[in-house]
């Protein structure tokens, strides 16, 4: 288990985040480390949160936590807004979200996947696909 440091450099943090690949799977497994690791204070994380600039998020669904690579929201509805906190920032910031997503990705044996996700965790994954965009709340 590899817990990294979480980064609060906002210059950093907006950054767009380059695409994984194979080389990057080791970034996925400290992500999804450190997601373990703050369980008491995070429902997700993004690799540049760790100070690696690619696009891989983490998150839990349920008690388990799921990676994906190349994460792309291809269809939202339901807009909603609502305040989000930031393991990278302090406070909570206003912010419009979607009820229901599809997310295209690829799982941690680069298998393309796409699913649809609702209310909680499609808010959590949206939040975290913002951080690979180089976009804060």
């Amino acid at each position: 288990m590899t817990v990294q440091n979480i980064i609060h450099d906002q210059l950093f943090l907006s950054q767009k985040s380059t695409s994984a690949n194979r080389a990057d799977l080791k970034v996925a497994e400290d992500l999804r480390d450190t997601l373990l690791a703050n369980r008491d204070k995070a429902v997700g994380l993004a690799a540049n949160m760790i100070g690696k600039n690619k696009r891989i998020i983490a998150f839990y669904v349920g008690l388990l936590p799921l990676v994906m690579l190349n994460p792309q929201i291809t269809k939202k509805s339901g807009e909603y807004l609502t305040e989000e906190g930031c393991l990278s920032l302090s406070g909570e910031r206003k912010t419009k979200r979607y009820r229901t997503i599809t997310v295209t990705y690829q799982d941690m044996n680069l298998n393309t996947k796409t699913q649809e996700f609702t209310d909680f965790i499609a808010e959590v994954i949206q939040h975290e696909v913002d951080h690979c965009e180089g976009i804060l709340i």
